[in-house]
């Protein structure tokens, strides 16, 4: 079912092995109270409360989950801040890094032609929903998974910053959003997020974490399909959540990369908080009947908050396969509200 591959990203004075992300896998109505900030009246402090339109989004949400029976869908969780994205938007987005042609499409063609096929996606997209606004993204894989130990025994690297800064410049003129993506190999989600903290600060800058190459037996990553726990997903989501807080944000996005059940353990205790939307996303390529047996299994039957689904426009559209269609997928119980393609 999975097999994994070693591509290679060619620095200056540097040549590592990286794990290429091209690879073989199966793929209430009630009023709540979101926000509150201190105001000073009359030498009273007084709190002024922000709240959502909670009968909108309660309507999007069970849109969102196409009339599910199951009682499953939509998740019950908190209302999230005012300004949060989903259920609002579905996201389309461009995945890869620009060391490596082989890691999605995002460095795999040129700067302008990236943009303008992204923006012809988004297009479909919105026609698949008119309801829904479908919105741009780059999904920047930030730390790539290594085959080699590297100078501190990671089994990691690093993007140079001026890489994020780069994809930040390409994503304003089209108003699109940034996602950082961490493989931690023999790291921590929270030594690697904790790095990027200044990026995750702005305002459109967004996280999403790889648990295949979370190596935790210390095993070299590619040799065999990592995990998170639900601890480490939290510990995303603390981040996240104090980064909100501090900087008076709207709700950060953290999308979980997923192709099995066993990438993911304990989902139950994973903490859902009005800061944070958390994304579970079905990462793998293969034929349709695979791909949406894989989402049946592990995205629909374990639900946490938002769904999502990645499309590979080379692994999706060979053999007798075809790459699924935005008219296809909006059928799909839920609807991803997250889309990423590579």
């Amino acid at each position: 079912m999975k097999k994994s591959t070693i591509a290679f990203i060619a620095l200056p004075l540097l040549l590592l092995g990286t794990i290429a992300c091209n690879r073989s896998k199966a793929a209430d109505t009630e009023n709540s109270t979101v926000k509150s900030e201190a105001v000073k009246k009359d030498s009273i402090e007084e709190k002024k409360v922000l709240t959502i339109d909670t009968l909108d989004y309660n309507k999007r949400m069970v849109a969102m989950s196409n009339s599910d029976t199951t009682g499953r869908w939509p998740v019950k969780a908190p209302y999230p801040l005012p300004g949060a994205i989903l259920p609002y938007n579905r996201i389309i987005a461009y995945y890869g890094n620009l060391y490596s042609t082989r890691m999605g499409i995002l460095g795999e063609i040129p700067r302008k032609e990236m943009l303008q096929k992204l923006q012809g996606e988004v297009a479909k997209w919105q026609a698949a929903e008119p309801t829904v606004k479908a919105i741009p993204a780059l999904h920047y894989i930030a730390v790539t998974a290594q085959g080699a130990p590297g100078k501190d025994n990671m089994h990691r690297m690093r993007m140079p910053f001026k890489q994020i800064d780069t994809i930040i410049k390409w994503a304003k003129p089209i108003d699109a959003l940034v996602f950082v993506d961490i493989q931690v190999g023999h790291s921590s989600v929270k030594a690697e997020v904790n790095q990027l903290v200044d990026y995750l600060s702005m305002p459109n800058v967004h996280l999403g974490i790889d648990p295949e190459f979370s190596m935790k037996g210390g095993e070299r990553p590619g040799t065999k399909i990592g995990h998170f726990t639900a601890a480490d997903i939290n510990d995303a989501i603390d981040i996240l959540a104090d980064i909100v807080r501090k900087n008076n944000l709207t709700p950060k996005i953290l999308v979980v990369h997923r192709f099995t059940q066993g990438m993911v353990k304990n989902y139950k205790d994973i903490k859902i908080v009005p800061e944070v939307q958390v994304v579970m996303d079905m990462d793998g390529f293969g034929s349709k009947v695979l791909k949406k047996s894989t989402y049946l299994r592990y995205i629909y039957k374990e639900p946490l908050h938002f769904t999502g689904f990645k499309l590979f426009y080379k692994n999706d559209n060979k053999n007798d396969w075809t790459m699924y269609t935005p008219e296809e997928l909006v059928k799909f119980t839920p609807k991803p509200m997250y889309i990423q393609y590579q």
